[in-house]
């Protein structure tokens, strides 16, 4: 070797990159594959080495020599190209300092040469080649040099010089040049590291294209040539450089505090119990199977053989098909499927071979795969096909029909056909025309399948062949004979490769085992196509020249016993069934007559490896011996799609000797311990043995997770073979083929029991006494709950057992596993009988789960009652679990019966919270500063000093020569008004429109003063009211509403805005009204003409007493005069007017609303939002309560500014009228409610683009606010905001406001301080159970978004006060909000003068701090966040968030959850739950859901809604409430009433689709 080499400096570890010990461990594993092997694996490859009959060996040197060469190691590949190659496939985490390489022309290295691409059926070595060993000695040898060499000299030339010396650039051109040739696929070859033993080597693989040498040029970067004479890119070697440049740089450390989910610190960890069975034995030792006996005659091929027989018994039946009525349909004997060549019968004897070779299918060539179709009646068409394939060396993919586009576990079978590439399909002419048909008469693509030309077999549809044409008969190769699919337990259809030499190498054990004799009946039930079916049926009945009876699943259901008839018939000696045909045919026996089954020697049971099977084994023996049937018949065998067959019992003459039984204890059985128990017990399991090892074939038990380490004698594992027999590999995954196809079983110090590798079958089972296999269960229906394993097979046994016949359909029952809050918990879904009743359905499932409880120590989590044939079927009429296990997770079951037990089941939940003994309010604020956290308080701008104007306070003289100006501040809305009349009469103030968006009425400043002036004379006159009356307002929404305000304010009187009854509904609105009414203490009711009528109509007599009315006035009839003088108050603190609302808990109260807090609220906003005169804000609000009654009625009087008014009961007419507007006067403000969000929302979703081309426009909208008195709804507000960005409006316009009861306006949007979107903020949902905020990043577990609630109203003082305590919290704290300032409500107005609750809400005091300031208690729990925003003023931003009401916050499990999280959650499990209300009841959480869809689908939420809660909040779901759409109360400003609703549910109101409650 040249000492000019490659030469790297000494190499050193980076930080996070990998340690010295994980790089020695990766370097052997990757490297394990390139150096000597071990003496034993050597000789294995060699083929003259190998034991005449060790299967293992022979196995091992096909999976070496199968699959496609690894084109790295051709002999005459040079060094350079070979580390080319070999660098490229580096990990990304060895990285290599580019900098400091430099290297020489590789023209004087030695090509390396490896023995791999000889032929492994060589044992020698070729000439002048040297010998495996030696390649990879001599190529360790000559990297370790060249790193030894660099450890010496460095160079850190600049790769963009001149001259490029660089020795980045001339590492990247050496890449770039050594790869000459042919391109090659190098995808497959796994990843190698540099040999080295001292040092790590780092390698940063760099994306280089690899060019011809003949190319001048790379790109548009002229070639150059270094000192060395070797050419250098200069483009490449600079973003090699900048590459490196760019690794250098440190990176930012993960956010590991945010996104590590400590869910395990939460949850109650299962504590493994301490007198639970644990493996007593000694470990087990493999054991071989009898040795495969050799016999002369045995064909070396399937093809051979049915050559063999078509030529001496050319009449022999091979296969008989039956219609359903039971009949024979067609015999086809082994003369028609061989191959005659001399006969002009060609096509029926061979038609496959034909139209493989002719023009119609010129793309398919040798061992390409295609599928064949072919359905359950026709299995002569099958085997025709299947064996054409065989002799046309193609590799047939048998699948089953596609009847519709849909059908279950048709899309993962088309992934399966995608993958293996078929692109042809063969099919018998009447599964042809059964197909599903396109409208132009092609087969559509099927859901997830590949594009599929589809063939006919019978001959008609085949070309003749040349006379002169011989099939070329091989021997059994390695080549793939079939390939066979196989459904996973998620569903996922993965393909087994079975090889030639296994195919063969199988039916000559089976025929040893089974003593199968030329020209036996076999009577076969199974599935043709696949498993025990294809193996008995359709290849070891032909190698033996068998005649086998199929019997179709159609006439299985028709006649149950019909395999038993054609046993008696045809004299059959063998008959392949399944425990099902033996349970069905006991059920139909009793009609049955001169039944002889003396003829049967061997009843194969295809699935004895399932422990029920045992049940009708028996039953059956019972019945049939009378009839003939000996017990050492009876054979049930275990197999698996890996493993082909695992074991099967022999057929024995020895009638004395018994089968092998074992009665295992289901608690050790749990465990994975094997406890011998008493029969007598309910809570064990009879396992029957499903013979001994097959032969030629070696077996042992492993631990099915991890490592696979022996298990004991005394420990159920993993059963796996090693032997010829078998599956191959998954086709095209290399990495699952490793782990299943490619075990090396170790014993308990780790050495491993073989140099051949093993296969897991999938079956969990023990090897018992004189080597009996026995099978407990299965690993795709294993079930590990609370750290035990049960095993699905076993729960559908005991479910069965619990009156099967009386209740359950077919005994059709499911059993899988959900995961739910960290663990998997087990569902039942049975099919009931049509005719069962609801209380049938209860009774047995009340049943099934004490037994289950009883046997199997476990709770099932869902049990779950279907209609009769509804659930998936596979194409054999069983159960289709993978398809009902997600459609049960989709909520697509469709359950007529659903019963829940998470309160039994659910054992993990997090430790409830214990309450401490509360710390005092000064320990908290003491504790607060020395973390160095500040106490929660802000406060908006400072109103200034309010000027004491003599002249303003006395406008009710109206004299002219008063002069007001904008700073002046006025203290009685009234003289306002007066004002304004007479300086600005014609200036607009109100503007209503209808639902067609035309202007309706509008009202100027002189005509709302003249009309308010004659209100006032009608209350004096007609209503003979007295100062400080009461009057009720029951007007719809529009401007009359308004001059009567103003018209009781003149008059003196107070009025309180009631919503008018709506006509339709009469009976439960009309008593809210009278409720309102009554308790205001109202003197008189003033309302239009319309609604006077209908309080005294007969439908309202119906609902109230309408005798009890106050005095009605109608104020479409007002009087002409003026009242002779308008009302002046003395004191400004005198009740302006009662602000009546229902809270969300329910709670109906009017708060007093004095002259001076109305006013100081006008000017607070008209500050805020900077109204004028020349403004005009669009309002679309209910104008009865909080601050939609003072946008509505009192700012534009105040502020001056134009209020258009849009009902918001018209949007339900039109749903654009509220945006045309905003669009139509170019308004820049405007205010909706989120129930006008919503109902926009949903209602233009698809209406955008028409509504653009209407003209609509909202890009002049500076703020569309929210008024709302919740926490932000940031889902709908972002939808909105996406939803119209289109048509103009501004993702930063929309915001919300916050105000309550005690302050009708707390929070609103600011029009100085819009900041970059600052709003929104993240907090750990966890700690806001504790009262805690912890932010965290967005997308983290757990993470819930908040949205800051409008900028702090001007002269609004806000802190954050322990609701308990009343002491200061600090900014990491959720509180309870407090607010001081000008425009707080006086106080409650009731009937009986509650002063303590008066005196709590509105005039509260800290308990420590600040204990002078007078607070008004919001009720409603928040925190604030100091953000670094500034405000006009230079103070930083101070920003409020509202998290819930503390009235609806629910105490469970110790701590605070709030309804609108669990509702969320609920709302996105399905697409038909509309809406959704959580309360508590007792210590129960209620959940309600509307449903929207048909009733079908309701029992489908009861699961869903169960585990979405308990995944998201750790909390259990008592009650699950379906209801239909309207029924959960929401009040006008589209806020939930849940306490209502929860009062509604109590008395039993609601009238649900169904009410689940949970166990």
């Amino acid at each position: 070797i040249s000492d000019r080499c490659f030469v790297v400096s000494p190499l050193r570890f980076r930080v996070r990159d990998i340690t010295q010990k994980g790089y020695e461990k990766k370097r052997s594993k990757l490297l394990g594959a390139y150096l000597p092997h071990p003496p034993g694996l050597e000789g294995s490859m060699a083929h003259d080495r190998r034991p005449p009959m060790a299967p293992s060996a022979s196995r091992y040197h096909r999976r070496r020599s199968s699959g496609t060469r690894d084109e790295r190691y051709r002999s005459g590949e040079s060094a350079g190209s070979f580390f080319h190659r070999m660098a490229f496939s580096l990990p990304r985490y060895f990285k290599i300092d580019l900098s400091v390489v430099c290297l020489s022309p590789l023209s004087s290295l030695p090509p390396l040469t490896d023995t791999s691409s000889g032929s492994e059926e060589e044992g020698g070595q070729g000439e002048g080649t040297p010998t495996s060993s030696q390649g990879s000695i001599s190529m360790e040898h000559w990297i370790s040099r060249a790193i030894h060499q660099g450890s010496t000299t460095s160079s850190s030339s600049s790769s963009t010089q001149s001259g490029g010396s660089g020795a980045a650039g001339r590492l990247a051109d050496v890449l770039a040049q050594t790869h000459v040739g042919k391109s090659e696929n190098h995808s497959a070859p796994p990843d190698v590291t540099t040999y080295t033993s001292e040092h790590p080597v780092q390698v940063e693989r760099p994306q280089v294209s690899t060019v011809p040498r003949t190319t001048p040029k790379y790109g548009n970067a002229k070639l150059m040539e270094t000192g060395d004479g070797v050419p250098v890119s200069s483009r490449v070697s600079a973003k090699i450089q900048q590459l490196v440049n760019t690794l250098k740089q440190p990176r930012r450390p993960p956010l590991r505090e945010f996104f590590v989910d400590d869910f395990e610190e939460l949850l109650e960890v299962q504590q493994p119990d301490p007198n639970q069975p644990r493996p007593e034995g000694s470990q087990m030792v493999a054991i071989r199977g009898e040795p495969l006996g050799v016999v002369t005659n045995w064909p070396p091929s399937l093809e051979a053989a049915l050559q063999r027989w078509g030529t001496i018994s050319p009449k022999a039946p091979c296969l008989t098909t039956m219609d359903t009525n039971g009949k024979p349909l067609y015999v086809l004997t082994y003369g028609k499927i061989t191959l005659f060549n001399y006969s002009h019968t060609y096509n029926d004897q061979h038609p496959i071979r034909s139209c493989l070779e002719s023009d119609t299918f010129p793309l398919l060539s040798f061992h390409e795969q295609v599928a064949l179709v072919f359905p359950n009646n026709d299995p002569a068409a099958f085997m025709v096909a299947f064996y054409g394939c065989l002799l046309a060396e193609v590799v047939p993919v048998p699948i089953e029909v596609p009847l519709t586009r849909k059908d279950a576990g048709s899309q993962q079978i088309g992934f399966l056909l995608g993958s293996c590439g078929v692109t042809v399909a063969l099919t018998s002419d009447a599964c042809h025309k059964g197909l599903p048909k396109g409208p132009t008469g092609e087969i559509p693509q099927f859901k997830g399948w590949p594009k599929l030309l589809w063939f006919v077999t019978e001959s008609k549809h085949l070309s003749k062949p040349p006379r002169d044409w011989f099939p070329h008969i091989k021997d059994a190769n390695n080549d793939t004979a079939y390939i066979e699919y196989k459904t996973c337990k998620d569903g996922s259809v993965l393909g087994v490769t079975v090889t030639r030499i296994a195919l063969l190498t199988h039916c000559q054990a089976l025929t040893q085992s089974c003593g199968y004799t030329e020209a036996e009946i076999i009577v076969n039930v199974l599935d043709f196509k696949k498993d025990v079916g294809l193996w008995h049926g359709i290849l070891t009945s032909v190698m033996n020249m068998m005649h086998v009876i199929s019997i179709p699943y159609s006439l299985m259901k028709v006649n149950p016993l019909s395999w038993i008839q054609k046993v008696c018939q045809y004299k059959g000696k063998v008959a392949c069934v399944k425990s099902r045909d033996m349970h069905w045919a006991l059920v139909a026996h009793r009609d049955q007559r001169d039944v002889n089954l003396n003829s049967l020697r061997m009843l194969v049971v295809a699935d004895g490896s399932n422990p029920w099977s045992i049940s009708s084994c028996d039953a059956f023996l019972n019945v049939f011996q009378s009839k003939g049937l000996r017990p050492e018949v009876i054979c049930p065998c275990a197999s698996s799609a890996e493993a082909l067959t695992v074991a099967i019992r022999r057929p024995t003459d020895d009638s004395n000797q018994p089968p092998g039984r074992g009665v295992l204890s289901m608690q050790g059985l749990s465990y994975s311990v094997i406890r011998v128990d008493s029969e007598e017990r309910l809570s064990v399991l009879t396992v029957q043995d499903v013979g001994t090892v097959m032969p030629g074939a070696l077996m042992c038990v492993v631990k099915p997770e991890g490592v696979p380490q022996l298990c004991r004698t005394d420990e159920i594992g993993e059963l796996c073979v090693c032997s010829i027999a078998t599956g191959m590999s998954y086709y095209g995954l290399s990495g699952m083929t490793k782990n299943t196809f490619e075990v090396f079983p170790m014993t308990s110090s780790g050495a491993p029991i073989s140099e051949y590798p093993f296969i897991r079958t999938g079956l969990l089972g023990f090897i018992g006494p004189g080597g009996l296999v026995f099978v407990s269960g299965k690993m795709d229906g294993l079930m590990v709950v609370s750290g035990r394993r049960h095993n699905a097979d076993d729960i559908v046994a005991t479910a069965l057992a619990v009156e099967p016949m009386k209740f359950v359909y077919r005994g059709r029952i499911a059993v899988f596993s959900v995961t739910v809050l960290h663990d998997e918990r087990i569902v039942v879904v049975a099919e009931q009988r049509p005719d069962s009743t609801e209380e049938d359905s209860f009774q047995w499932m009340s049943r099934v789960l004490q037994a289950i409880d009883s046997i199997h120590n476990v709770g099932v989590f869902c049990l779950a009652l279907v209609p009769a044939n509804t659930l998936p079927k596979t194409p054999l009429g069983g159960i289709h679990l993978s398809e009902t296990k997600q459609l049960f997770l989709e909520g697509s079951l469709h359950p007529c019966n659903v019963l829940m037990c998470p309160h039994t089941c659910v054992t993990n939940l997090p430790k409830p919270r214990q309450k401490q003994p509360e710390i005092g309010p000064a320990s908290v604020m003491v504790g607060n500063l020395v973390s160095g956290k500040r106490i929660a308080q802000a406060s908006g701008r400072d109103l200034g000093q309010i000027e004491d104007n003599d002249q303003a306070r006395k406008v009710g003289g109206m004299r002219s020569d008063v002069r007001i100006t904008l700073g002046d501040e006025f203290l009685f809305l009234s003289e306002v008004l007066q004002w304004r009349a007479q300086t600005t009469p014609d200036h607009v103030l109100f503007t209503l429109l209808s639902s067609r968006g035309t202007v309706l009425s509008s009202l100027t400043c002189l005509q709302l003063h003249k009309r308010a002036e004659k209100i006032a004379a009608m209350l004096m006159e007609r209503g003979h009211l007295q100062d400080g009356d009461h009057v009720a307002l029951v007007y719809p929404p529009g401007i009359d509403l308004v001059a009567a305000f103003y018209g009781c304010l003149y008059a003196g009187c107070v009025p309180i805005t009631v919503r008018p009854p709506h006509p339709q509904n009469i009976a439960t609105t009309l008593p809210t009204v009278k409720m309102i009414v009554e308790v205001s203490r109202s003197a008189c009711v003033m309302t239009s003409q319309v609604i006077s009528k209908l309080l005294k109509s007969k439908e309202a007599s119906a609902a109230v007493d309408v005798r009890s009315w106050p005095p009605v006035l109608d104020t479409d009839d007002l009087p002409k005069k003026k009242p002779p003088q308008l009302y002046k108050p003395s004191n400004p603190d005198t009740l302006a007017y009662l602000d009546f609302s229902v809270s969300t808990t329910g709670m109906l109260a009017g708060v007093k609303m004095s002259h001076t807090a109305t006013s100081a609220f006008c000017r607070s906003i008209k500050l805020q939002c900077e109204l004028y005169p020349s403004r005009e804000v669009a309002i679309c609000l209910d104008p009865y309560c909080g601050l939609g009654f003072v946008l509505w009625c009192l700012c534009s009087v105040y502020s001056g500014h134009q209020s258009i008014l849009i009902p918001p009961s018209e949007l339900e007419v039109n749903p654009a009228l509220w945006l045309l507007a905003v669009s139509q006067f170019r308004v820049r403000d405007t205010f909706c409610s989120y129930s006008v969000m919503e109902l926009c929302t949903k209602g233009l979703g698809l209406q955008t683009e028409s509504l653009k081309s209407r003209g609509l426009d909202l890009s002049r909208v500076r703020t569309c606010v929210v008024v709302a008195e919740e926490r932000p709804r940031i889902a709908l507000t972002q939808s909105f905001s996406k939803l119209f960005k289109d048509l103009g409006l501004h993702p930063r316009a929309v915001s919300t406001s916050f105000g309550c009861r005690v302050n009708l306006a707390i929070c609103l949007a600011d029009q100085k301080t819009r900041g970059p979107d600052p709003t929104t903020v993240y907090v750990d949902m966890r700690a806001l159970r504790h009262d805690r905020v912890r932010l965290v990043e967005r997308g983290s577990p757990h993470s819930l978004p908040l949205m800051e609630s409008g900028k702090i109203l001007p002269g609004v003082r806000i802190i954050i006060a322990n609701p308990e305590t009343k002491g200061p919290l600090g900014d990491s704290h959720l509180g309870e909000i407090w607010v001081h300032c000008t425009h707080n409500g006086s106080g409650y107005f009731t009937v009986y003068g509650d002063e303590a609750l008066q005196s709590d809400h509105f005039n509260s005091h800290l308990s420590f701090g600040d204990t002078q300031t007078v607070w008004a208690r919001t009720g409603y729990l928040g925190f604030l966040r100091r953000t670094e925003l500034t405000d006009a003023s230079g103070e930083r931003h101070d920003a409020l968030y509202v998290v819930g009401a503390l009235d609806e916050a629910m105490e469970l499990r110790g701590m605070r959850y709030h309804p609108i999280d669990i509702e969320t959650s609920v709302i996105r499990t399905h697409k038909s739950i509309m809406e959704c209300a959580a309360f508590p009841w007792t210590n129960l959480l209620v959940v309600v859901v509307e449903l929207e869809g048909s009733e079908q689908e309701a029992l489908d939420l009861v699961p869903l809604v169960t585990n979405a809660v308990l995944e998201e909040h750790y909390l259990i779901v008592g009650v699950v409430v379906v209801v239909d759409i309207g029924v959960i109360p929401i009040n006008s400003r589209g806020e939930k009433q849940r306490m209502h609703l929860r009062d509604g549910f109590l008395a039993d109101q609601l009238d649900p689709i169904y009410v689940a409650y949970n166990m």
